[in-house]
């Protein structure tokens, strides 16, 4: 049975950081305006979340990924991981702020060195796994002119992150900022493969992959197929894929969409 198999992890690419297959997305666990998601949800308490984490950990999720950007999720996490912090992998990002209902970005190096700063007090720890710039959009403008990539390069030396990266937006700005970093966070679902040469360059040079949106947050939808199954095998055909977040507060739906990447990777030859 699928429910009592538990995740096998994986070395990204380049780095020395195992991570699971799937991870899980916390930005509904701290912010519930301006969400692109097809159904509301209410943000939830803090049993509701620790029973989430604990199912995670029995199922072998250790990846959480997060950002100032969700709201309150950092700062709920460092209180809830506590002692556990160890058990995790935190995915943190930079360059975006989500204040007053409204985001506003700033790449600069002293924006960036003061928001990692703040991000390891939130999260109660010394250090972050994966830290990337949370793009605007305008990828290759910001790759050029702020210096964000360098500065997370010298945190990364100093040893409060161990790999760095950028969530791009666009082909030339994920291949751009995989030449100098770790890893890419990308769009690639049943909907939009778009960003697929930002994965082959990736497995070409060694670079680590993680999928944002991989089930179209919410939006595919497949006439007689089960668009999670389907969602999956796409994902996982692509070897450069270290490990798609999802992101979600209902366990059910945490426990279908890890025997649905189980059954998809059966499938796949």
């Amino acid at each position: 049975m699928t429910e009592s198999l538990v995740l096998e992890q994986r070395v990204i690419p380049g780095t020395t950081i195992s991570v699971s297959p799937l991870g899980l997305g916390t930005v509904k666990i701290g912010r519930d305006q301006q969400v692109k998601y097809p159904e509301g949800f209410t943000i939830p308490d803090d049993n509701t979340v620790l029973r989430l984490l604990d199912l995670c950990q029995s199922r072998g999720i250790n990846l959480l990924d997060t950002a100032p950007a969700y709201g309150s999720s950092e700062q709920r996490l460092g209180k809830l991981l506590g002692h556990r912090r160890k058990d995790w992998v935190i995915c943190a990002k930079v360059g975006e702020e989500f204040e007053r209902g409204q985001s506003r970005f700033d790449f600069s190096p002293k924006h960036i060195r003061l928001s990692v700063e703040r991000s390891l007090k939130r999260l109660k720890t010394d250090y972050l796994d994966i830290m990337l710039v949370h793009s605007s959009g305008d990828d290759v403008a910001i790759i050029h002119h702020s210096g964000c990539l360098e500065t997370l390069a010298a945190l990364k030396k100093e040893g409060l992150v161990r790999a760095t990266g950028m969530s791009t937006k666009t082909v030339e700005g994920g291949i751009l900022a995989l030449q100098s970093s770790d890893i890419g966070m990308v769009t690639y679902n049943l909907n939009d493969q778009g960003e697929k040469p930002v994965l082959d360059y990736a497995r070409q040079h060694q670079k680590g992959i993680l999928v944002k949106k991989a089930l179209a947050s919410g939006h595919v939808c497949l006439t007689g197929q089960d668009p999670v199954f389907e969602s999956m095998r796409l994902v996982f055909s692509h070897p450069a894929v270290s490990s798609a977040v999802i992101g979600t507060i209902n366990p059910m739906h945490l426990e279908s969409n890890i025997n649905a990447y189980l059954t998809a990777c059966a499938s796949n030859p």
